[in-house]
């Protein structure tokens, strides 16, 4: 795990599919929070951060929605580990 609560995803910088909402975008990374709960007792929580194709706010899902595109020159991760965009 990197620090922040960040962790190492093989496809982070890829173009994935929130298989919830259907958008699809770049994956920017996947954050472990606790998320507090009516119990008091947090609760363990992995979002995955997507930056959408089509622009706009990322969105957030739980990393479990997370789906690969295919496998096009496009979909490689950029050498500057942002898929590209910065």
């Amino acid at each position: 795990m990197k620090g922040d609560g960040h962790e190492e995803h093989p496809l982070i910088g890829r173009l994935v599919r929130d298989i919830a909402s259907g958008t699809e975008g770049r994956l920017m990374a996947v954050v472990r929070e606790d998320l507090p709960t009516h119990t008091g007792i947090p609760r363990m929580s992995r979002r995955a951060y997507i930056r959408p194709t089509a622009g706009g706010v990322e969105l957030t899902t739980a990393v479990d929605n997370v789906e690969p595109l295919g496998a096009s020159a496009e979909n490689r991760p950029a050498a500057d580990g942002l898929g590209g965009l910065a």
